[in-house]
C-alpha cells in the first residue's frame, strides 16, 4: 500500500491489479477520455471551416471572425476546468463531476447539429459547461492511481496521453470521411455530421465511465459529507445558470475581452494556490512558485500550438498542394490526425528515453522538459517560413509535406510538455488543492487557446490569409517560441532549487 492524496486527505492507495506494469484503472480512463478526445477532434477540425461555410458561404473574409470564435471556445472549454475542478474537490467528487460533464457535453454536440449562428453558440457554450466538470477531474484521478513517490507516476501520465491520442488520431479520419461522403455536393462537407458522430462519442465516453468505475476502487467517490445525491442536482442547476453567462462571453465578449477575464482568473486561483501553500510550510510554498512560473510558459506555448485549429487549417485548406497520385484530394480535417499518429508513435520512445536517463539519475528536470517543448514547437514553424519562402510552386501552393513535418515537430514539443505538466500539478500542488491547480494548469491552456485566436486574426487579416500574412505570422510564432524556450532553460536550475527534490 501506498500513500497518496485526493481532493481532501491523505488516504491509501487501494492495491489495484497491475496490467502492463500500471495499475488496470488507468486503462479504463484513457479509453473514457479516448472518446472524450474524439469528440474535441471531430470538433475542432471542422469548428472554422464550418463557421466559414455555413455563415459566411465560404468567403474567406470570415476567417478572422472564426478564428475569433475558436480562440474563445478553446478559451473557455480550458478556463471552465477551474470550476470543474473546485466542484469535484469540495463539492459532489471527481466520480460524479465526470459523469455529469459527459451527459452536458453530449447535450450541447447534438445542438450543433442546428443551423444556425445563436443555436451554434448555445451549443458551444453547452459543451464548455460540460467539459469544464470533465477535463481537469479524469487527469487527477490517474494521479490518484499512484502514490505520491512512485516513479511510476510522469510514464504513467505518458502512456495515459499516449492512449487518449488514440480518440484524437481516429476522429478526423472517420469524421473527416463521413463528411465528404454524406454530401450533395462533392465539393463541399457535411460539417453537421461530424457534430452528430462527436455526440455519439461522448455518449460512449459517459457509458465507458460508468461501467468501469467499480474498478477504481472508491478513487474519486465523494468524500464525507459529499454523499448527497442532492449536491449533485445542484451543481447540474448551476451549469444550466453558466450557459447563458458562456454564451454571452462567446457571442459579445469574445477573444479580445476575455484576456482580462482569464488574468483575473489566473491571480485568483495564484493567490488560493499560495494562501493554501503558506499553512503548510516553506517547501510547499516554494513548489506553488515554481508551480505557477512553468504556467506561464505554458501560456506561450500553447498560444501557438493551438494555431492547428485555425491558421494552420486555413492554409492546408488553401495554400497545401493536396493533390495526390490519381488526382485524389487529401482531406483538410485528416492533417489533424498527424498529430495524434505521431504521438502514438513517439510517446513510447519518449517514455523509454526518459525511463533510460531516469535509471542512470540524468532524467532531465521538469523546466528542462518544457524549454524542449517549446524549441521543438518553434521548429515546426522554421519548416513552415522555409517552405512558403523557397518551396512554392508554379501554383502558388507550397509542398504536402512541410505541414505534416510542422505537426511532428510540434508532436515532441508537446509530448515533452503536456503530460509532464499533468503529473507535475499533482507532485507540486498542495494535497487539498489538486484539483484547483489542474484548473490552473487548464486556465494556462486557456489563456493560450485565447491568444492563439487573436494571432490567428490577425494572420487571416480582414481579407483572409494570404502567403505574405502566413509568412510574416508564422516568423513572429517561431522567434517567440525559440526565445522562451532558450530562457526556461537558462533559469532551470532556480526552478529545480525551488521545487525541492521534485523531479
Amino acid at each position: 500500500m501506498s500513500q497518496t492524496s485526493t481532493a481532501g486527505d491523505s488516504v491509501t492507495t487501494p492495491d489495484y491489479p497491475q496490467l502492463l506494469g500500471h495499475p488496470r484503472p488507468l486503462w479504463m480512463l484513457f479509453m473514457t477520455e479516448f472518446w472524450e478526445r474524439f469528440a474535441y477532434y471531430s470538433v475542432s477540425w471542422a469548428l472554422v471551416l464550418y463557421i466559414v461555410a455555413q455563415f459566411f458561404h465560404g468567403d474567406p473574409a470570415g476567417q478572422g471572425w472564426a478564428a475569433g470564435i475558436y480562440g474563445a471556445y478553446t478559451a473557455l472549454i480550458y478556463a471552465a476546468s477551474i470550476f470543474g475542478g473546485y466542484v469535484a474537490d469540495r463539492v459532489i467528487g471527481y466520480q460524479r463531476s465526470i459523469l455529469l460533464g459527459a451527459a452536458v457535453m453530449a447535450a450541447g454536440l447534438f445542438t450543433l447539429l442546428l443551423p444556425s449562428k445563436p443555436l451554434m453558440m448555445l451549443g458551444l457554450a453547452l459543451v464548455i459547461a460540460g467539459d469544464g466538470l470533465f477535463k481537469p477531474n479524469i487527469s487527477t484521478m490517474v494521479g490518484q492511481l499512484y502514490g505520491r513517490d512512485d516513479p511510476r507516476r510522469d510514464r504513467g501520465f505518458t502512456l495515459f496521453y499516449m492512449g487518449i491520442n488514440a480518440g484524437a488520431f481516429v476522429a478526423p479520419l472517420l469524421t473527416g470521411w463521413l463528411a465528404a461522403t454524406f454530401t450533395d455536393t462533392p465539393m463541399q462537407q457535411n460539417y453537421r455530421v461530424v457534430f452528430a458522430a462527436a455526440g455519439v462519442g461522448m455518449l460512449l465516453s459517459f457509458l465507458w465511465f460508468w461501467f468501469g468505475r467499480r474498478g477504481l476502487k472508491g478513487v474519486g467517490r465523494p468524500l464525507p459529507g459529499m454523499e448527497n445525491r442532492l449536491r449533485v442536482l445542484w451543481v447540474l442547476i448551476g451549469a444550466a445558470l453558466a450557459v447563458p453567462l458562456i454564451y454571452a462571453l462567446l457571442a459579445y465578449v469574445g477573444a479580445d475581452g476575455l484576456q482580462w477575464l482569464l488574468g483575473a482568473l489566473f491571480i485568483g486561483v495564484a493567490a488560493a494556490l499560495i494562501i493554501e501553500a503558506r499553512r503548510h510550510d516553506r517547501v510547499q510554498l516554494h513548489r506553488v512558485i515554481a508551480m505557477l512560473i512553468v504556467f506561464g510558459f505554458s501560456v506561450v506555448f500553447w498560444t501557438f500550438y493551438f494555431q492547428f485549429g485555425t491558421s494552420l487549417n486555413f492554409l492546408a485548406e488553401n495554400w497545401v498542394d493536396r493533390e495526390m497520385f490519381g488526382g485524389w484530394i487529401f482531406p483538410v480535417g485528416w492533417f489533424q490526425s498527424v498529430t495524434p499518429l505521431a504521438i502514438l508513435v513517439f510517446a513510447p520512445l519518449l517514455t523509454l528515453v526518459w525511463g533510460m536517463f531516469a535509471r542512470r539519475h540524468a532524467e532531465p528536470s521538469i523546466p528542462r522538459k518544457f524549454g524542449f517543448g517549446l524549441i521543438f514547437n518553434g521548429l515546426g514553424f522554421v519548416v513552415l517560413v522555409y517552405a512558403l519562402k523557397e518551396l512554392l510552386g508554379p501554383t502558388g501552393l507550397i509542398p504536402f509535406w512541410p505541414l505534416v513535418l510542422c505537426y511532428v515537430m510540434q508532436t515532441l514539443g508537446e509530448l515533452c510538455l503536456s503530460p509532464i505538466g499533468l503529473s507535475m500539478v499533482t507532485k507540486l500542488a498542495p494535497p487539498r488543492f489538486v484539483g484547483l491547480a489542474m484548473g490552473g494548469w487548464f486556465l494556462s491552456l486557456a489563456a493560450g487557446g485565447d491568444f492563439s485566436g487573436l494571432v490567428a486574426r490577425s494572420i487571416s487579416g480582414t481579407h483572409g490569409m494570404t502567403v505574405a500574412s502566413a509568412l510574416s505570422g508564422f516568423s513572429f510564432c517561431l522567434w517567440v517560441l525559440l526565445g522562451s524556450g532558450a530562457l526556461l532553460l537558462a533559469i532551470s536550475p532556480l526552478i529545480n532549487r525551488l521545487m525541492h527534490g521534485v523531479r
